[in-house]
């Protein structure tokens, strides 16, 4: 019997499905500023499209070079991928969760304090590169530990 690999590889691209989430929550938002009477709805749209600005191409569109694309597990623990910084160490937290539909990695990097989160959902990778980064995310030992 041989024994399971510890190393694991996978990447994803941009997603239709949540770039169709995001454009329809932006979309209520601001109908709902521009149907509501509020001295301040201006300031609203201006931050919603700003939030826009912002966040499309960092987290929805994956064109930023700060844009996380990758995950792996190898003997030096796990690593998230960017055009910017290439590999780097971080701890995944326990409230990450793998669903069928989506991924989410909560993470925080080397000596920062702050965690942060990647959605991945299905329609982002090939459905059994899916599904091997959900069973690896679940039943992976020590994936919560921190980076050595």
């Amino acid at each position: 019997m041989s024994s399971p690999s510890n190393s694991f590889e996978c990447r994803w691209q941009a997603s239709r499905l949540l770039l169709a989430a995001y454009l329809l929550a932006q979309l209520f938002a601001l109908g709902a500023l521009l149907l509501m009477d509020l001295p301040y709805s201006n300031l609203g749209l201006l931050l919603c499209l700003a939030h826009a600005a912002w966040v499309l191409p960092r987290s929805v569109l994956l064109t930023h070079r700060s844009s996380i694309s990758g995950l792996r597990r190898d003997a030096d623990g796990w690593q998230l991928f960017n055009a910017e910084q290439g590999w780097h160490s971080v701890q995944l937290r326990p409230d990450s969760l793998a669903l069928p539909l989506i991924v989410v990695l909560r993470y925080r990097v080397q000596g920062e304090w702050r965690v942060r989160s990647v959605c991945v959902p299905r329609d982002s990778q090939v459905a059994d590169v899916h599904r091997r980064l959900r069973v690896r995310l679940k039943f992976s030992r020590r994936r919560w530990l921190a980076p050595e």
